[in-house]
């Protein structure tokens, strides 16, 4: 499974079972995240010391519902406290990632 193009494309990755392991770590953690694994995509976006990395840290911990967490991490990404839905910020995310590969 090469890396996507497209989100359209990213999208159409979901019937698998995991993500490519030759995929990027942000757009792995971004898959799972965009699938529901919250686990999985906390374990790589831990790991990931960059801004990207952090931004994903926040939208997990958002989608948890933790919102001083996710604060902290939005602060860490340069970015500022998410207001659109849960979706549009992933598939903003995977669009940056997407962009950078």
């Amino acid at each position: 499974m090469k890396i996507p193009k497209n989100y359209k494309e990213f999208q159409l990755t979901f019937q698998e079972e995991a993500p490519n392991s030759n995929w990027p770590q942000s757009l792995q953690a971004l898959w799972f995240a965009a699938n529901g694994n919250w686990e999985s995509s906390h374990t790589i976006a831990q790991n990931l010391h960059t801004e990207m990395g952090s931004w994903i840290h926040a939208h997990l911990h958002r989608v948890e519902g933790d919102e001083f967490n996710a604060g902290y991490w939005y602060q860490q990404a340069g970015k500022p406290f998410c207001s659109t839905s849960v979706s549009d910020e992933i598939k903003e995310m995977v669009i940056v990632v997407l962009a950078q590969n």
